[in-house]
Protein backbone atom coordinates (compact mmCIF):
# COMPACT_ATOMS: atom_id res chain seq x y z
CA UNK A 1 0.00 0.00 0.00
CA UNK A 2 1.34 3.29 -1.03
CA UNK A 3 2.06 5.72 1.51
CA UNK A 4 2.93 9.26 1.83
CA UNK A 5 2.64 10.45 5.44
CA UNK A 6 5.51 12.27 6.95
CA UNK A 7 5.51 13.08 10.35
CA UNK A 8 4.71 16.33 10.83
CA UNK A 9 6.03 19.74 9.25
CA UNK A 10 9.65 19.83 10.07
CA UNK A 11 9.66 16.23 8.08
CA UNK A 12 7.47 17.54 5.28
CA UNK A 13 10.03 20.77 4.53
CA UNK A 14 12.97 18.84 4.60
CA UNK A 15 15.19 19.61 1.41
CA UNK A 16 13.53 23.24 0.72
CA UNK A 17 17.12 25.06 0.35
CA UNK A 18 18.20 28.65 -0.13
CA UNK A 19 17.47 30.13 -3.52
CA UNK A 20 15.22 27.06 -4.62
CA UNK A 21 11.63 27.90 -6.45
CA UNK A 22 7.96 27.40 -4.46
CA UNK A 23 4.92 27.03 -5.58
CA UNK A 24 2.54 28.16 -3.29
CA UNK A 25 -1.67 27.56 -3.14
CA UNK A 26 -3.88 29.78 -2.13
CA UNK A 27 -5.77 32.59 -3.19
CA UNK A 28 -5.56 35.73 -1.15
CA UNK A 29 -5.62 33.96 2.05
CA UNK A 30 -7.28 30.91 1.36
CA UNK A 31 -6.09 27.53 1.11
CA UNK A 32 -2.64 28.60 2.46
CA UNK A 33 -0.57 26.19 3.85
CA UNK A 34 0.01 28.07 6.66
CA UNK A 35 1.92 25.28 8.66
CA UNK A 36 4.73 24.98 5.91
CA UNK A 37 4.77 28.97 5.91
CA UNK A 38 5.25 29.39 9.47
CA UNK A 39 8.37 26.53 9.83
CA UNK A 40 9.83 28.32 6.58
CA UNK A 41 10.14 31.16 8.76
CA UNK A 42 11.27 29.11 11.27
CA UNK A 43 14.03 27.63 8.91
CA UNK A 44 15.26 30.94 7.38
CA UNK A 45 15.69 29.70 4.46
CA UNK A 46 16.29 32.83 2.32
CA UNK A 47 16.75 34.05 -1.88
CA UNK A 48 13.37 32.58 -2.34
CA UNK A 49 11.46 32.64 -5.64
CA UNK A 50 7.49 32.09 -5.00
CA UNK A 51 5.29 31.72 -7.37
CA UNK A 52 1.34 32.48 -5.76
CA UNK A 53 -1.21 33.71 -6.55
CA UNK A 54 -0.65 36.41 -3.63
CA UNK A 55 1.53 37.78 -1.18
CA UNK A 56 -0.34 37.48 1.87
CA UNK A 57 -1.14 40.49 4.02
CA UNK A 58 1.76 42.14 6.11
CA UNK A 59 1.27 39.73 8.66
CA UNK A 60 0.03 36.12 7.71
CA UNK A 61 0.51 34.00 4.96
CA UNK A 62 3.84 34.80 2.49
CA UNK A 63 3.66 38.29 4.33
CA UNK A 64 5.74 36.31 7.25
CA UNK A 65 8.61 35.35 4.73
CA UNK A 66 8.52 38.65 3.01
CA UNK A 67 8.50 40.24 6.77
CA UNK A 68 11.79 38.34 7.30
CA UNK A 69 12.87 39.30 3.95
CA UNK A 70 13.74 35.26 2.99
CA UNK A 71 11.84 35.88 -0.69
CA UNK A 72 14.03 37.17 -3.52
CA UNK A 73 11.34 36.84 -6.01
CA UNK A 74 7.76 37.06 -6.01
CA UNK A 75 5.58 35.75 -9.86
CA UNK A 76 2.22 37.04 -8.93
CA UNK A 77 -1.34 38.31 -10.07
CA UNK A 78 -2.46 40.10 -7.26
CA UNK A 79 -0.48 41.41 -4.65
CA UNK A 80 -2.55 44.62 -2.97
CA UNK A 81 -3.20 43.98 0.29
CA UNK A 82 0.18 43.48 1.06
CA UNK A 83 2.23 47.10 2.24
CA UNK A 84 5.47 45.43 2.95
CA UNK A 85 5.52 44.15 -0.52
CA UNK A 86 4.86 47.38 -1.97
CA UNK A 87 7.67 48.98 0.19
CA UNK A 88 10.02 46.09 -1.33
CA UNK A 89 9.34 46.25 -4.14
CA UNK A 90 9.20 50.40 -4.87
CA UNK A 91 12.55 49.61 -2.86
CA UNK A 92 13.66 47.72 -5.02
CA UNK A 93 14.61 45.33 -2.65
CA UNK A 94 12.04 42.49 -4.23
CA UNK A 95 12.00 41.38 -8.17
CA UNK A 96 8.74 41.05 -9.08
CA UNK A 97 6.96 39.18 -12.07
CA UNK A 98 3.27 40.21 -12.41
CA UNK A 99 1.45 37.42 -14.50
CA UNK A 100 -2.22 38.04 -15.69
CA UNK A 101 -4.62 35.48 -13.49
CA UNK A 102 -5.73 33.12 -15.61
CA UNK A 103 -2.02 32.92 -17.71
CA UNK A 104 -0.88 32.32 -13.93
CA UNK A 105 -2.84 29.29 -14.03
CA UNK A 106 -2.28 27.94 -16.83
CA UNK A 107 1.06 28.11 -16.66
CA UNK A 108 0.64 25.78 -13.53
CA UNK A 109 -1.55 23.60 -15.71
CA UNK A 110 1.10 23.26 -18.07
CA UNK A 111 4.13 22.38 -15.72
CA UNK A 112 1.21 19.55 -14.99
CA UNK A 113 0.63 18.32 -17.98
CA UNK A 114 4.56 18.52 -19.18
CA UNK A 115 3.80 21.09 -21.84
CA UNK A 116 7.17 23.78 -22.09
CA UNK A 117 4.97 26.52 -23.48
CA UNK A 118 1.37 27.91 -23.63
CA UNK A 119 0.28 30.38 -26.03
CA UNK A 120 -2.70 33.28 -24.58
CA UNK A 121 -3.72 36.78 -26.12
CA UNK A 122 -3.58 37.86 -22.73
CA UNK A 123 -0.85 40.18 -21.85
CA UNK A 124 -0.69 41.19 -26.01
CA UNK A 125 0.76 44.84 -26.32
CA UNK A 126 1.49 45.89 -22.60
CA UNK A 127 4.40 45.01 -20.49
CA UNK A 128 3.70 41.70 -19.51
CA UNK A 129 5.20 41.20 -23.71
CA UNK A 130 8.08 42.93 -22.99
CA UNK A 131 10.89 40.06 -24.38
CA UNK A 132 8.37 37.32 -24.89
CA UNK A 133 7.71 36.02 -28.16
CA UNK A 134 4.57 37.19 -30.36
CA UNK A 135 2.81 34.48 -32.89
CA UNK A 136 -0.35 34.89 -35.11
CA UNK A 137 -3.08 31.80 -35.13
CA UNK A 138 -5.86 31.83 -36.67
CA UNK A 139 -8.64 30.60 -34.57
CA UNK A 140 -12.53 30.14 -35.30
CA UNK A 141 -11.76 32.13 -38.36
CA UNK A 142 -10.29 34.89 -36.48
CA UNK A 143 -6.27 35.64 -37.08
CA UNK A 144 -4.71 37.77 -34.26
CA UNK A 145 -1.22 37.78 -32.11
CA UNK A 146 -1.01 35.69 -29.02
CA UNK A 147 2.17 35.63 -26.38
CA UNK A 148 4.07 32.53 -25.53
CA UNK A 149 4.37 32.03 -22.25
CA UNK A 150 6.61 29.39 -20.54
CA UNK A 151 5.55 26.76 -18.24
CA UNK A 152 6.99 27.27 -13.97
CA UNK A 153 9.50 25.68 -13.29
CA UNK A 154 9.70 24.79 -9.54
CA UNK A 155 11.67 22.89 -6.89
CA UNK A 156 8.70 22.65 -4.39
CA UNK A 157 4.65 22.80 -4.78
CA UNK A 158 3.34 23.63 -1.14
CA UNK A 159 -0.76 23.28 -1.21
CA UNK A 160 -3.10 22.97 1.31
CA UNK A 161 -6.27 20.82 1.57
CA UNK A 162 -9.41 20.15 3.64
CA UNK A 163 -9.03 16.42 3.56
CA UNK A 164 -6.23 13.93 2.43
CA UNK A 165 -5.65 10.17 3.01
CA UNK A 166 -2.60 8.14 3.55
CA UNK A 167 -1.37 7.98 -0.45
CA UNK A 168 -2.18 11.37 -0.84
CA UNK A 169 -5.16 11.99 -2.41
CA UNK A 170 -6.68 15.49 -1.68
CA UNK A 171 -10.31 17.18 -0.98
CA UNK A 172 -10.47 20.76 -1.40
CA UNK A 173 -13.36 22.58 0.33
CA UNK A 174 -15.26 25.39 -1.74
CA UNK A 175 -13.04 28.30 -2.73
CA UNK A 176 -9.99 26.59 -1.09
CA UNK A 177 -9.62 24.66 -4.04
CA UNK A 178 -8.49 28.03 -6.02
CA UNK A 179 -4.71 27.32 -7.66
CA UNK A 180 -3.78 24.24 -5.42
CA UNK A 181 -4.92 21.72 -7.79
CA UNK A 182 -2.77 22.91 -10.32
CA UNK A 183 0.11 23.76 -8.18
CA UNK A 184 -0.03 20.36 -6.59
CA UNK A 185 0.07 18.88 -10.46
CA UNK A 186 2.86 20.98 -11.16
CA UNK A 187 5.73 20.38 -8.70
CA UNK A 188 8.53 18.33 -8.71
CA UNK A 189 8.15 17.61 -5.25
CA UNK A 190 4.67 17.92 -3.91
CA UNK A 191 3.99 18.71 0.13
CA UNK A 192 0.24 18.51 1.05
CA UNK A 193 -0.46 19.88 4.52
CA UNK A 194 -4.63 18.80 5.43
CA UNK A 195 -6.77 19.65 8.05
CA UNK A 196 -7.60 15.71 8.24
CA UNK A 197 -5.74 12.97 7.02
CA UNK A 198 -7.81 9.80 7.07
CA UNK A 199 -6.83 6.52 5.81
CA UNK A 200 -6.72 4.62 1.89
CA UNK A 201 -10.21 4.26 1.25
CA UNK A 202 -12.02 6.08 2.98
CA UNK A 203 -12.29 9.37 0.92
CA UNK A 204 -14.79 9.11 -1.96
CA UNK A 205 -13.01 8.53 -5.24
CA UNK A 206 -15.96 10.65 -7.22
CA UNK A 207 -14.47 13.65 -4.38
CA UNK A 208 -11.22 13.44 -5.31
CA UNK A 209 -9.37 16.38 -6.75
CA UNK A 210 -5.95 16.15 -6.68
CA UNK A 211 -4.94 12.55 -6.94
CA UNK A 212 -2.03 10.85 -4.58
CA UNK A 213 -0.01 10.49 -7.68
CA UNK A 214 1.04 14.04 -7.56
CA UNK A 215 1.62 14.58 -4.00
CA UNK A 216 4.90 13.18 -2.47
CA UNK A 217 4.47 14.06 1.35
CA UNK A 218 1.88 14.75 3.03
CA UNK A 219 0.63 15.17 7.06
CA UNK A 220 -2.07 16.63 9.15
CA UNK A 221 -1.80 20.62 10.51
CA UNK A 222 -1.78 21.20 13.73
CA UNK A 223 -3.56 24.58 13.45
CA UNK A 224 -5.32 26.46 10.90
CA UNK A 225 -6.39 30.47 11.81
CA UNK A 226 -8.22 30.79 8.54
CA UNK A 227 -8.42 35.13 8.32
CA UNK A 228 -10.42 36.55 6.39
CA UNK A 229 -8.51 39.63 4.67
CA UNK A 230 -11.10 42.07 4.46
CA UNK A 231 -14.54 42.14 6.18
CA UNK A 232 -17.53 43.55 5.05
CA UNK A 233 -20.66 43.66 7.79
CA UNK A 234 -23.98 45.34 6.92
CA UNK A 235 -24.56 47.96 9.36
CA UNK A 236 -27.48 47.46 11.61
Amino acid sequence: MINRVVKNVEEATKGIQDGMTLMVGGFGLCGIPENCINQLVKMGVKNLTCISNNAGVDDFGLGLLLQTKQVKKMISSYVGENEEFERQMLSGELEVELVPQGTLATRCMAAGYGMPVIYTPAGVGTEVAIGKEVRKFKYNGEEKDYLMEKAFESDFAIVKAWKGDTAGNLIYKSTARNFNPMMAMAGKITIAEVEELVPAGELDPDQIHTPGIYVHRIFQGDHYEKRIEQRTVRKK
